[in-house]
């Protein structure tokens, strides 16, 4: 599946999306998860900042 995605990522059209990870703390137990997500190049630092 990943080796799939990778793929289409750098052919073509997929040049304008990039994976970003991002790290979140839990309110609930304050722990740190990683959200993951395929966003537009244009649109990065709107993820980034969104909480």
């Amino acid at each position: 599946m990943a080796k799939k995605v990778v793929a289409t990522l750098k052919s073509g059209k997929g040049k304008d999306f990039t994976k970003v990870i991002k790290m979140v703390r839990s309110e609930k137990t304050g722990a740190y998860n990683f959200r993951e997500e395929i966003v537009h190049n244009d649109h990065i630092a709107d993820f980034l900042k969104a909480k």
